[in-house]
C-alpha cells in the first residue's frame, strides 16, 4: 500500500487518509475519491491531500475484516455468535444469547502475530455474556492489508471462538438459616444470577443450620444443579454443608478456591448432578468466584480442580464493602 500526500489531480480512485473540512460539510476519511469529491475539495481550496492507494496484492480493510471474522466464526449460528456489518475495517462479534465465551487463546494470539495491521480483541476466556454482549472485535488498522498476511491470519484463526449457551434445565437454592433470617437476600441475588443465565429455578427452600436437615433437603432435591448457601461460612471440608452432602450420598470433589471474594466455595456431586457450595459473598450482587463457577456449569462446561487452581491469576476481585472482615482495616 502506498500512503502519503499527492496533488489533488492525482488523487482520483485513492482512499482519503484523513477527514477534510469543506466549505460545505465534511469529507470523511476512508472514502474512495471520485471526480465529485475532487471538485468539492478544489472548491474548498485544497490542492494536496493525504491518501492511501492499495497495491494489486492488497485487500481493502472492510473485505479483510469480514474475511477474518468469518474465519474466526465460520458457522455463526452453531457458535452462538452474530457478526455485525463491517465498516471502517471493523467487525464486531456479538453473543446471540446468554452463555459463556469459549476461546482458543493460542489461535487468537497467532492471528495477532501475523501482521501488526491485523488485530482481534476479545473478552477474557469463559467470560459470562448476555444476549448482544460484545465477544470480540476484528479491526484492520490500515486501509488495506497484504493478501498473504490476511490468508495467514485466516488460517491461524481456525474457528477460535464460540459462546456456550445455557445447558442446565433446573437449579435449586437450599439455604440454612438461623433464627430471624428469612433467606431473602441470598434468594434474591442468587436467583437474579440464574435468571441472567436463563436457568429455571425452584422456590426458596430454607432449613435449619444442621447437618441432618440439610442432608435431607439435598437428598430430596430433583434439580439438575443444587446450590447450597449456609447461615455460617463453610470454613472446613467437614463443616455442615460438605458433611450434609456426604450424608445424603454425594461427595465433595473440591474445596476452596483462589478467588477473593469467593474463597469458601466447594464443589461436589450427587447422583451425577452438580452441587455448588456457595460462599457467603454470593449474597451480594457483586462479582465473586462463585459467579465464574456457576456460569460455566450452567453452560455445560465441567469445572475441575485444575480449572479452579487456574482462576487465581486474575482472581483478586473488587472488595465487597459489606464484608465483615475486609482485606484492609478501615
Amino acid at each position: 500500500m502506498k500512503f502519503g500526500p499527492v496533488p489533488l489531480a492525482q488523487a482520483e480512485g485513492a482512499i482519503l487518509a484523513h477527514s477534510v473540512h469543506l466549505a460545505q460539510g465534511r469529507l470523511r476519511k476512508g472514502v474512495t475519491l471520485d471526480a465529485d469529491h475532487l471538485a468539492a475539495l478544489a472548491a474548498s481550496g485544497v490542492q494536496e491531500i493525504v491518501v492511501a492507494r492499495l497495491d494489486a496484492d492488497d485487500v481493502h480493510e472492510d473485505a479483510a475484516a469480514q474475511a477474518l471474522a468469518q474465519a474466526l466464526v465460520p458457522q455463526p449460528a452453531q457458535a452462538g455468535i452474530e457478526l455485525n456489518a463491517v465498516g471502517t475495517g471493523r467487525v464486531n462479534l456479538l453473543s446471540a444469547g446468554a452463555g459463556v465465551v469459549e476461546l482458543d487463546p493460542a489461535a487468537i494470539t497467532a492471528v495477532n502475530a501475523v501482521d501488526p495491521m491485523i488485530t482481534v480483541a476479545t473478552v477474557p476466556n469463559w467470560q459470562q455474556m448476555d444476549a448482544g454482549g460484545m465477544v470480540a472485535t476484528v479491526k484492520i488498522i490500515s486501509y488495506g492489508v497484504a493478501r498473504a498476511s490476511l490468508d495467514a491470519a485466516c488460517q491461524a484463526a481456525r474457528a477460535a471462538m464460540r459462546v456456550r449457551r445455557t445447558a442446565v434445565s433446573s437449579a435449586q437454592l437450599i439455604q440454612t438459616v438461623v433464627q430471624g433470617d428469612d433467606g431473602s437476600k441470598g434468594h434474591k441475588h442468587i436467583n437474579t444470577r440464574l435468571d441472567r443465565l436463563g436457568v429455571p429455578h425452584a422456590q426458596k427452600l430454607l432449613v435449619a443450620h444442621e447437618t441432618q436437615q440439610l442432608a435431607q433437603a439435598i437428598g430430596g432435591s430433583k434439580a439438575e444443579v443444587i446450590l447450597i448457601l449456609t447461615a455460617s461460612a463453610t470454613s472446613d471440608i467437614n463443616d455442615v454443608a460438605p458433611a450434609a452432602l456426604r450424608m445424603a450420598g454425594g461427595e465433595v470433589t473440591h474445596f476452596g478456591m483462589p478467588v477473593d471474594p469467593g474463597n469458601l466455595l466447594f464443589l461436589g456431586e450427587i447422583d451425577g448432578r452438580c452441587v455448588i457450595g456457595l460462599p457467603g459473598c454470593a449474597r451480594s450482587p457483586a462479582l465473586n468466584g462463585a459467579d465464574w463457577v456457576l456460569a460455566r456449569i450452567a453452560c455445560g462446561v465441567p469445572v475441575t480442580s485444575d480449572d479452579i487452581a487456574g482462576m487465581g491469576v486474575g482472581g483478586l476481585l473488587k472488595e465487597i464493602p459489606t464484608r465483615p472482615q475486609p482485606r484492609r482495616g478501615r
